[in-house]
């Protein structure tokens, strides 16, 4: 193992040894929202305590063994922008599997999960767009993958838990429940750090191996830190899904990815009739080096095709905020309301494509008695191009005429309906506008002239079938 990565494992399992017999705090299970499930990389619920269509066979259930299938089918179509206009299916069938064992085995709090993905079908943003917030959470080149597969050990009332295993960071860290509506990728994982990380980070389709450890401090602070495998598909120039085709590379060897963030949620017990709502505040060092935006080797501008190894810069961090607030819910329910969200990160512009993301939105949930479970959202997102990518599109520029676009940032506008069917079974038409697709135009080292890509209209309608 790296030996960063080495020492940070040993650093997390010592904050565990010191803080589980002090911590004293309430039970997590009575938090209105309970963050320390297994999420389904879909839909963002518990793949515990979610609901089906009951068709799935659990007849292990009571002994500690709980089977979950999600499928995703959506269609989606870009009538203007982007490279050209076209539509795809495209889809994802997730099987996932949770184990209690101290009810199996008689392991007090220690609990296991697994899950995997046969993915099929095409991808707007990687055939048609060419955007950095890719239009869909399922988009991804066809395969079947494993995804996670972890261990978690529990100590107190869930105070604190310790995960190990391969891990996704999507589900955990700069994230919020007020995005779980939503089609588009980067109101998941947002587009900083799927852009800028290697191989995209921890995130759908790609989880790494690595170490996470939350503590509930108080009722109010909680406290989270991760060290992964800093490149799940490892080094290459391809697409990293196809140097990690089937989701079992295991890396151990590169340099670590390190996440930390505190939380301080407000009026966030069950049935408390007062609005509820979070502020986390963190952030990632990636130990590894990483290609200069604009400089070679040599000094020289990349942007002069002799000058073609860039300079390495070592290290790369990042830092966010996320603020969610409910503004409504009725006096009988904690599930239903109007919640808000704003969320913010900067990166250094020397060694990353984009230095400055910030979305924001509104997530309505049972807009009425009769659609208790329906849910509206409406967002909007910013991802702006570095000032060294930019500097050099004007090297570019300035060699191959006026003509040759730079670009500047990428903005977003989506809403999205989702329609309860029946329990277990969802419907969600939804509309993306994306201005200035990759920041307004295509890599400028990629093809000649460059290319400037217009803005696009998506329309599109998923599916969500949990079984």
């Amino acid at each position: 193992m790296n030996r960063i990565s080495a020492v940070k494992l040993k650093v997390l399992v010592a904050l565990v040894l010191l803080l589980s017999p002090s911590v004293a705090v309430s039970a997590q299970e009575d938090k209105k929202i309970d963050d320390d499930k297994p999420a389904d990389p879909d839909t963002g619920e518990s793949t515990v305590e979610e609901t089906t269509l009951e068709l799935l066979p659990n007849p292990f259930e009571k002994a500690g063994v709980k089977f979950a299938a999600t499928y995703i089918g959506e269609t989606l179509g870009n009538v203007s922008g982007g490279l050209q206009q076209s539509a795809i299916y495209e889809g994802r069938l997730n099987l996932a599997v949770d184990a209690d064992l101290q009810k199996l085995f008689g392991l007090q709090q220690l609990t296991f999960h697994g899950n995997m993905f046969q993915i099929h079908g095409g991808g707007l943003s990687r055939e048609n767009l060419q955007n950095f917030m890719v239009v869909s959470g399922i988009e991804a080149l066809p395969s079947t993958r494993l995804y996670e597969l972890w261990f978690e050990q529990k100590w107190g009332k869930d105070q604190v838990s310790l995960k190990a295993g391969q891990l996704a960071a999507d589900s955990e860290f700069f994230n919020t429940q007020y995005t779980n509506v939503f089609t588009n990728a980067s109101l998941g994982w947002p587009a900083i750090t799927s852009v800028n990380l290697p191989s995209g980070g921890p995130s759908p389709p790609l989880a790494a191996l690595g170490a996470r450890l939350r503590v509930n401090v108080t009722e109010n602070i909680t406290l989270l830190g991760a060290v992964f495998d800093g490149d799940a598909a490892g080094p290459g120039f391809d697409d990293p899904q196809q140097r990690n085709p089937n989701g079992t590379n295991f890396r151990i060897n590169d340099p670590a990815l390190v996440f930390g963030e505190v939380q301080y949620a407000w009026n966030n017990k069950k049935g408390d009739p007062r609005l509820s709502g979070t502020l986390k505040l963190g952030g990632f060092r990636h130990f590894g080096d990483f290609p200069d935006d604009r400089f070679a080797v040599n000094g020289g501008t990349l942007a002069n095709t002799s000058n073609g190894v860039p300079a390495d810069i070592a290290g790369n961090y990042g830092l966010y905020g996320v603020l969610e607030q409910e503004l409504y819910h009725p006096p009988d329910s904690d599930d239903r309301g109007v919640g808000v969200f704003v969320r913010a990160s900067t990166s250094p512009s020397d060694r990353n494509l984009i230095d400055l993301y910030v979305d924001a939105g509104m997530q309505i949930t049972g807009l009425n008695d009769q659609r208790q479970h329906d849910k509206f959202g409406i967002a909007i997102g910013y991802a702006r191009v570095s000032s060294r990518a930019r500097e050099l599109d004007a090297d570019v520029r300035q060699i191959n005429g006026a003509d040759w676009p730079i670009r500047s940032s990428e903005k977003l506008l989506t809403a999205v309906y989702q329609f309860e069917i029946r329990s277990g079974w969802t419907l969600q038409p939804n509309f993306q506008y994306i201005v200035h697709p990759g920041g307004g135009a295509s890599n400028p080292l990629g093809a000649t002239p460059g290319r400037l890509l217009k803005d696009a209209a998506v329309f599109g309608l998923r599916t969500t079938v949990k079984f």
